[in-house]
């Protein structure tokens, strides 16, 4: 039998800070035929974090020195700057328009800080713990509705040297993320040694599809048919230290002649 699973996009109204997310999104998935056993749900985290209230308006942000620097050096709004200064561990550098940040583990543009999607003014940060966002909208939809689903909350990100984005999933409730293939056989008998499959971030990018990136008010997503990745209680997404990571550990020691494509 086929392997097969389907994708649908949940319109919403455009959500403000306050806004009960789980409610909405058990109100809206008549969108598609109602809501069942095993599906996951897909949450754009800009939507979340809006509900939330971490939004920011630019014009009260005072920019301190670092962040006029990073306004000169990069061409990024100090503004800006700052906020993701606030909301970043470490900041790498950069490339104009954008700061590279470390957070939480992760490593991405801006800190997650983002102007699209928010009101003219205004930037987005990252929800404040997306597992704990995502359990908490789990047991309010179960609470609501008695099935039993699994949370993504997600984002879009773009990857090294290549064009176009991609979605990854920035915290979970209910479902496995990270599964351990190591240990299985391939298909000539090999022992895969470092194998994961990213299932969280690739159930992201299949929601990404239908959610869209810019005027669709489509954030969120159900995917019916992957129950088999639902384990209960399970929550967060694994990630490792940057010398552990192929791509950041070489460019941690590489000779910066090695990225010059002239």
């Amino acid at each position: 039998m086929a392997i097969s699973f389907q994708v649908f996009g949940i319109k919403t109204k455009i959500l403000v800070p306050g806004d009960d997310i789980a409610a909405i999104i058990e109100k809206e998935t008549k969108q598609a035929g109602g809501l069942f056993d095993g599906d996951i749900i897909a949450i754009a985290e800009s939507a979340l974090a809006t509900a939330e209230g971490s939004i920011i308006k630019l014009s009260d942000v005072c920019p301190s020195e670092e962040a006029l620097e990073y306004e000169k050096a990069y061409k990024i709004d100090a503004r800006l700057a700052e906020v993701v200064i606030n909301e970043s561990d470490n900041i790498a550098g950069g490339i104009p328009g954008f700061l590279l940040s470390l957070k939480k583990g992760t490593l991405l543009p801006n800190a997650g800080v983002d102007e699209s999607n928010a009101p003219e003014g205004y930037v987005v940060t990252l929800p404040k713990d997306p597992d704990k966002s995502a359990e908490n909208i789990y047991r309010k939809i179960y609470e609501l509705t008695g099935k039993k689903t699994g949370i993504l909350i997600i984002d879009s990100r773009t990857h090294a040297m290549r064009l176009g984005c991609s979605g990854v999933a920035i915290g979970c409730f209910g479902i496995t993320a990270v599964s351990d293939e190591r240990g299985k056989k391939d298909l000539f008998g090999h022992q895969l040694e470092v194998t994961r499959l990213a299932i969280g971030d690739n159930l992201a990018s299949a929601a990404e599809l239908v959610m869209g990136e810019s005027d669709e008010c489509t954030p969120v997503a159900i995917i019916r048919g992957m129950s088999k990745h639902l384990s209960e209680n399970s929550f967060g997404v694994e990630s490792i230290e940057p010398s552990e990571c192929l791509f950041m550990g070489t460019a941690m020691n590489a000779n910066p002649a090695f990225f010059n494509r002239d």
